[in-house]
């Protein structure tokens, strides 16, 4: 019986690690594979560096990235880190 009481501090600290920590992570990386997955031609997106572009072509792993007019790079898909509007000053 006295072991189970070294065990419980254990427990209760890895439950709250997973709470505070584990689960929002996860939720996070969920929602980026959402975003991901629906990126499409025409959308704006901004990239982890800071770069901003239109989506000229979208492959498996990679996007083709217009970031002006005749301007194309090809970035993997990963490095999206948000999708903003037309209305979006960019």
């Amino acid at each position: 019986m006295e072991g189970i009481g070294g065990v419980i501090p254990i427990l209760l600290i890895f439950g709250i690690f997973y709470v505070l920590l584990i689960r929002p992570q996860q939720k996070q990386q969920e929602e980026h594979d959402a975003l991901v997955k629906g990126l499409a031609k025409d959308d704006r997106v901004v990239l982890q560096s800071g770069l901003h572009g239109a989506i000229a072509q979208v492959g498996e792993a990679t996007l083709v990235l217009e970031v002006a007019k005749g301007v194309k790079v090809t970035v993997d898909k990963d490095r999206v880190q948000r999708k903003i509007g037309a209305d979006t000053a960019s």
